[in-house]
């Protein structure tokens, strides 16, 4: 290694402690602020539930009022539990598994959101497709994260497109719906964190499901339309061993 690449290295080294320092800090932080949004939580169930036993005008205004406050707490439990889903993502165990496997079990998942909203689920499981290093648990996470999305674009009935096939060096999965799309500029910022163009969502589920993904060792790019729909497409490496 010459004088420029130690100089580079010993730069860069502090820089990436620092920053698994921050985000080991903001993980705990995150978790301390959990534990009395809880019992906030709870005692804002038990004191509505002691209102409503009163039948009075005020206490019809007080519930309404504790149902604001009731919401604002589960949407501050719903960012907490993306974010703390979010920084602990780092060195994951990764096995031997079938990405159609996974994705199958999501779908049946599902399956019945996907009727109720008049979504047709059509897939192409390559039955030859060669196995990949998966960590079950997060990916299935990640692949839950984008079929609930594509389901909920498509408030109005479509199609989902499920599809898998492998490269020379690579196992994908194509993810096409026929939903409302998204514009050039959100397709841009989606996957940075807290970006979000739904009510109440954290911003957390595309950047976590993009982090699991590449803690996989692979990529996940997306292509939208306003009005026609989405295509997520997930690459994944085939281990050396299967392909030479």
């Amino acid at each position: 290694m010459n004088e420029s690449s130690q100089k580079k290295s010993s730069e860069v080294d502090p820089m990436r402690a620092r920053y698994e320092e921050l985000a080991e800090l903001a993980g705990s932080l995150a978790h301390e602020i959990k534990n009395p949004l809880s019992v906030i939580h709870m005692n804002i169930d038990l004191l509505s539930e002691d209102l409503a036993e009163i039948d009075s005008r005020l206490s019809r205004r007080l519930v309404n009022r504790i149902d604001i406050v009731r919401g604002q707490c589960e949407r501050m439990e719903s960012l907490l539990r993306d974010f703390l889903r979010y920084t602990r993502l780092r060195d994951i165990d990764l096995v031997s598994g079938s990405l159609n496997d996974q994705i199958d079990m999501v779908l049946r998942a599902y399956q019945a959101q996907a009727e109720q909203e008049g979504v047709d689920i059509e897939k192409y499981l390559d039955a030859d497709l060669p196995s990949i290093l998966l960590h079950s648990d997060s990916l299935q996470a990640a692949l839950m994260n984008l079929v609930k999305n594509a389901i909920e674009a498509m408030s109005a009935g479509g199609q989902l497109v499920v599809r898998t096939y492998s490269t020379r060096t690579s196992v994908a999965l194509d993810l096409i719906d026929t939903g409302r799309g998204v514009d050039d500029v959100t397709v841009l910022h989606m996957f940075e964190p807290f970006y979000s163009t739904k009510d109440g969502g954290t911003g957390l589920g595309l950047p976590t499901a993009r982090r699991i993904i590449e803690s996989h060792g692979g990529r996940i790019s997306v292509q939208s339309e306003v009005g026609r729909g989405t295509k997520f497409v997930l690459e994944f490496p085939i281990p050396k061993r299967l392909h030479g």
